[in-house]
């Protein structure tokens, strides 16, 4: 059905497909189902999504396991993805979400949205796999209503001198290539500080909780809220 809130992205054109990974995409639709009991993930999607309300955002839905989460005091969520194949398994999860669902192709530097439309956005592990992280999130602050929220979920940098310099190396080599173009030292905390965010409270931590660190083990989730004042630029 029409996307009431389209317009054409006032930050910069991106092709709405300009992300196409096929090959980890499907590997990443099996392993993220089985993580949801194995790792938890299950868990940390609803702490990450209790209480909302109004208009939200998700920004990189994946293949949408976040929408069977969402509270029924939200009155719409409009899912953005990039990637064709997550993009479709997202929309079938939409039709099970018991929340007003649409799911839309657009890349985080260029949101397929209003100025000032939301009340909150969602960050679900997509900050590592953006391609310009400053772009994306003052894409972010530009569709939220002044004081609106920003909920996230992100893994980032973390461990100590040997797994960050680990986390680092991985970066500039294979890692992105093999993980859809993610990265593994990116700091989700201070580039949401850096875009002008006032951050809420965020608690740091491992996933798993248990057993072998991993360099995506070290992960964040908290809120962050977009200051009641103009943005610059929109």
């Amino acid at each position: 059905m029409p996307f009431p809130s389209s317009r054409p992205a006032g930050s910069g054109k991106v092709a709405a497909d300009a992300v196409h990974h096929p090959v980890f995409a499907r590997s990443y639709a099996r392993l993220s189902v089985r993580a949801e009991t194995r790792m938890g993930m299950a868990r940390m999607r609803e702490r990450l999504l209790a209480g909302l309300s109004g208009r939200v955002i998700e920004v990189g839905a994946g293949n949408g396991l976040n929408l069977a989460c969402y509270p029924a005091a939200v009155s719409e969520v409009v899912a953005v993805e990039p990637e064709p194949l997550l993009r479709r398994l997202a929309m079938e999860a939409a039709l099970r979400c018991a929340v007003p669902a649409d799911v839309v192709p657009g890349v985080a530097e260029a949101l397929p949205v209003k100025s000032e439309a939301f009340d909150a956005a969602v960050l679900s592990l997509v900050l590592c796999s953006v391609r310009d992280v400053p772009r994306a999130l003052a894409e972010v602050r530009r569709v939220l209503r002044p004081g609106g929220t920003v909920r996230f979920f992100e893994h980032g940098s973390g461990g100590g001198a040997v797994m960050r310099s680990a986390q680092r190396a991985l970066d500039r080599t294979v890692w992105p290539r093999l993980a859809g173009g993610c990265h593994l030292a990116r700091d989700p905390v201070g580039a949401l500080r850096g875009a002008g965010f006032e951050l809420g409270p965020y608690r740091r931590l491992l996933m798993p909780e248990t057993g072998p660190r991993m360099p995506t083990s070290y992960c964040v989730l908290g809120t962050a809220f977009r200051p009641i004042g103009p943005v610059g630029g929109a």
